[in-house]
């Protein structure tokens, strides 16, 4: 076999591994537009600056893919980029030697982001991608060696690098260029994509009423013969449950593969409804069975304060999962200021993370993030995803909010401002936007809900211009078969926002308790560990209360009659 077709047997066998890969990945809708986009980009990128020999910011662009997306999407975008770029400048041999190095910049980009725990400044990227442009000449100076010399040495690869220096040299410089002007811009934009795609709320639940008195109200409701009131709710729940996977797990939509993502979220939005995720199975398997079995997958800052919320409440200790100290890696996290990621929502949930993880509200851990936290808010009172200075959203805001209370804020001038801001951004049918103007949608709504609860605002008596209440619009969005769609137009992802809607509809604001388990007989059990240097509290730890009634008794009726009536669950403190 001569040099060239064993040289594109190699190559060939890499790029079907790395596809290989990206479809294994299972990618969504949503990330397969992505990284189509950005392959676009990348190659536009391309054809733009061809008059310019080597100065081009397609490496860039990739190498924050696979910073910002991970490595399987950042190779499929650098590859594409490749491919689609040549139908431009032509097909050739060359074709998949430059599929195989932009690819691997994507790789190198998600491999940065491990290896800089996600925090890089605009001199370190615009060095990063310095030398990914010289790895990348490199990898063409051994493509015109490999097929179009017949000489096989040292000397003559060293020949042609040399010829070809000056060209790398301009691509690195360029690139570096490229990554100071909107290198960091790019990955911030890109990791904000991300988080959209991890980060949503809908549906419809059920919380206990508090006391002897509540009960007995909700008796009296339940004599009235409203038997049906509690259906709504019923249905949500049960549209989770037939929609789990056989590995406990969920996907974004019925019939999806399980991911961490929807299958945290839906184990938060369950237990919100009084239901432990551990008692929820399918195949004999729970949620917390899946995130046990997948927590290699736990890498990102996310995805780590997502699970310590839904471990503390399933009753699981974060501390001992999976042979990993969950909580002990979000503290490395942090930045010497107390911030989170350097963002306000990671810095929020990592506050609702630390506090489900067993710190208290005086320890420096939560009191220096919270600490940061506030000082991100914007003049109008509310926050922005990036921080302080950019205009603000309301998802952004409701997360804060509920980071503030978490950390022990609850009845600051903070609050109270960020509340107000909230309140003022609800749209005339009752729900809210992502942005300010923007059409309503019920995981915007839920964020709201959440944060008004959290603040110690009633979400019934929201009513900007006499609208409808934001829960009656997350209401209306509840479909006959129990899923909340995520707007009046679009039904996507309906695990995910019926998930996250339950938590709003049980007027559950984050971080929560540990629900008490039930038992073959019914009988409530838990195993709650305490997290060290705190004290272990009682069966299911401070703050927890009665789990939900079994569905479809007269207690579960009492109970969700106790919802719509107003009764309102606090969260852990």
């Amino acid at each position: 076999m001569s040099w060239g077709l064993a040289a594109f047997a190699l190559l060939a066998l890499a790029l079907a591994g790395g596809f290989a890969w990206y479809e294994r990945s299972h990618p969504s809708a949503k990330v397969l537009a992505l990284v189509a986009t950005l392959a676009a980009l990348a190659a536009a990128g391309r054809i733009a600056f061809a008059p310019l020999p080597s100065v081009k910011p397609t490496t860039d662009i990739v190498l924050a893919a696979g910073f910002a997306l991970g490595g399987a999407p950042g190779f499929a975008v650098g590859a594409l980029a490749a491919l689609t770029s040549n139908v431009f400048f032509g097909q050739g041999p060359w074709t998949p030697w430059q599929m195989a190095a932009w690819g691997g910049a994507g790789l190198a980009g998600a491999g940065l982001a491990r290896l800089t725990r996600g925090r890089i400044g605009r001199w370190g990227l615009a060095a990063a991608c310095a030398v990914a442009g010289l790895a990348f000449g490199v990898v063409m100076n051994l493509s015109t060696w490999v097929t179009f010399t017949g000489d096989h040495t040292l000397a003559s690869f060293l020949a042609i690098s040399g010829t070809a220096l000056p060209f790398d040299i301009a691509h690195a410089v360029g690139n570096a260029l490229f990554a100071l002007a909107f290198g960091p811009a790019l990955i911030r934009a890109l990791e904000r994509f991300r988080r959209r795609f991890e980060v949503r709320w809908k549906a419809l639940p059920a919380a206990p009423a508090p006391g002897a008195l509540g009960a007995v109200l909700a008796a009296l409701l339940v004599a009235g013969a409203l038997a049906a009131a509690p259906a709504q709710a019923t249905t949500s729940v049960s549209f989770l449950q037939r929609a789990q996977n056989p590995d406990g797990g969920w996907g974004g939509a019925p019939g999806q593969s399980s991911s961490q993502l929807f299958t945290g979220w839906t184990a938060i939005g369950l237990a919100a409804t009084g239901r432990n995720p551990q008692d929820v199975r399918r195949g004999g398997r729970s949620p917390v069975d899946f995130m046990r079995a997948n927590a290699g997958q736990l890498n990102d800052t996310g995805e780590l304060e997502r699970t310590i919320i839904a471990l503390r409440a399933a009753g699981v200790s974060p501390r001992r999962f999976a042979g990993r100290d969950l909580v002990a890696e979000l503290l490395r996290r942090r930045r010497g200021d107390g911030a989170i990621g350097g963002q306000v929502v990671l810095t929020a949930f990592g506050v609702m993370a630390l506090r489900a993880g067993g710190f208290g509200t005086s320890t420096a851990a939560v009191s220096r993030a919270t600490g940061w936290l506030a000082g991100q808010q914007n003049g109008d009172g509310g926050f922005n995803f990036f921080g302080r200075g950019s205009s603000s959203g309301v998802d952004d805001t409701g997360a804060a909010i509920q980071g503030l209370v978490a950390g022990g804020r609850g009845g600051s001038r903070a609050v109270s401002r960020a509340a107000t801001w909230l309140a003022g951004r609800q749209n005339p049918d009752g729900g809210f936007p992502l942005q300010p103007g923007g059409p309503s949608n019920a995981q915007s709504t839920a964020y709201a809900v959440q944060g008004l609860l959290a603040a110690g605002r009633n979400p019934d008596r929201v009513r900007r211009g006499g609208a409808r209440s934001p829960l009656a619009y997350l209401r209306s969005l509840v479909a006959p078969d129990g899923s909340v769609r995520y707007s009046r137009t679009s039904g996507q992802t309906p695990v995910w926002v019926t998930g996250q809607a339950l938590s709003a509809l049980a007027r559950r604001p984050l971080p929560l308790a540990p629900v008490r388990r039930r038992s073959a007989a019914g009988a409530a059990a838990t195993d709650v560990a305490a997290a060290p240097g705190t004290a272990a509290t009682a069966r299911a730890g401070p703050g927890a209360r009665p789990a939900a009634p079994a569905p479809g008794s007269p207690a579960a009726t009492a109970y969700a009659l106790g919802v719509a009536a107003g009764w309102v669950m606090t969260p852990l403190t």
